[in-house]
């Protein structure tokens, strides 16, 4: 295992800063095993109630193509454009069961239930609210990705319909293996969803971005990418339109839980197999966030935390 950059800072509310290693798993069109690759990344730790933290994961800035060529996945996927990414944080999983009660207080109605299985059956507004909590508690601007930030770390370099390559299975990623995208053998379909990381990461280290749930993004929904940001930002549009999730689930087929596939709902509902991650574009705390803020000397968790919001930027420099 790597070494701790840092010692894990006193207080349930400081964040630290950790190497982290992994193995990724690439495949061939038959759903062979191809190749293996010793990783590593790095990722903040938040700490929140009952010794339940959330892994914020850095991912460095790029340029990748966004969407499939024509001929290729659906009419919403194209025009495949090329977009502009700024390194950020994102969720090394989706929100688990336990990093929402700890949160939030509250424990919805899910139809898979575990404590480090992901939230099921939330509405965008749902993971809105979680987002805008976990940013009071933290001072820090935790938020849904866009929808560019989402494919970009989902294909983590790859231009394959997959992270693993040409195809998926069921040992890779959890959908109905009944089910096949290319020459691979079928699977199983497990009617449920899985413990979070349960299946190897990408290159970026992310886990669970093919199958398991859904995955709200800020984004509104477009029909196409006639006109989308070229520099990874939130698409908008009017107040209540629907908006985007990214991912597949465990109740789709694989071609469904392709690095390019889109779906749209209504925020105010979730489903059965919807959930999120968080993101982050900075480490650093908010000084306003509180009312009256003064200009006094910063305490000393304040300076070490500053100290890790300066380790960040070097890495993201690099």
């Amino acid at each position: 295992m790597a070494s701790k950059l840092m010692a894990v800072l006193d207080g349930s509310e400081e964040p630290s800063d950790q190497g982290f290693e992994f193995e990724v798993v690439i495949v061939n069109g038959l759903g062979e095993t191809a190749g293996r690759q010793r990783r590593t990344a790095k990722q903040l730790v938040e700490k929140l109630d009952g010794g339940v933290s959330l892994e914020m994961v850095v991912i460095p800035g790029g340029t990748f193509l966004m969407g499939s060529r024509a001929g290729y996945g659906y009419e919403d996927e194209c025009p495949r454009h090329s977009v502009r990414v700024s390194p950020f944080l994102m969720g090394k999983y989706p929100v688990t069961q336990e990093q929402w009660e700890a949160v939030m207080g509250w424990i919805p109605p899910y139809r898979c239930k575990g404590t480090r299985r992901p939230v099921d059956r939330v509405s965008w507004d749902n993971a809105r609210e979680f987002c805008k909590r976990l940013s009071e508690r933290t001072g820090r601007g935790y938020r849904l990705p866009s929808e560019a930030e989402w494919e970009y770390a989902c294909r983590a370099g790859t231009t394959t319909p997959f992270y693993f390559g040409e195809t998926v299975t069921t040992d890779l990623a959890n959908y109905v293996g009944e089910y096949s995208y290319r020459s691979e053998p079928k699977g199983i379909y497990r009617h449920e969803t899985t413990g979070v990381g349960s299946f190897p990461p990408n290159v970026f280290g992310l886990y669970d971005m093919h199958g398991n749930v859904w995955e709200w993004c800020a984004d509104a929904w477009r029909a196409n990418y006639v006109g989308a940001p070229a520099d990874g930002s939130v698409w908008e549009s009017r107040a209540g339109s629907q908006r985007v999730l990214r991912g597949g689930g465990w109740h789709d087929p694989p071609g469904l839980c392709r690095s390019a596939v889109r779906l749209k709902h209504v925020p105010h509902e979730g489903e059965d197999f919807f959930g999120f991650r968080v993101a982050l574009a900075s480490f650093e705390q908010n000084p306003a966030r509180g009312i009256g803020a003064t200009r006094a000397r910063p305490s000393r968790r304040t300076q070490r935390i500053g100290r890790i919001a300066r380790r960040i930027r070097s890495w993201f420099r690099r």
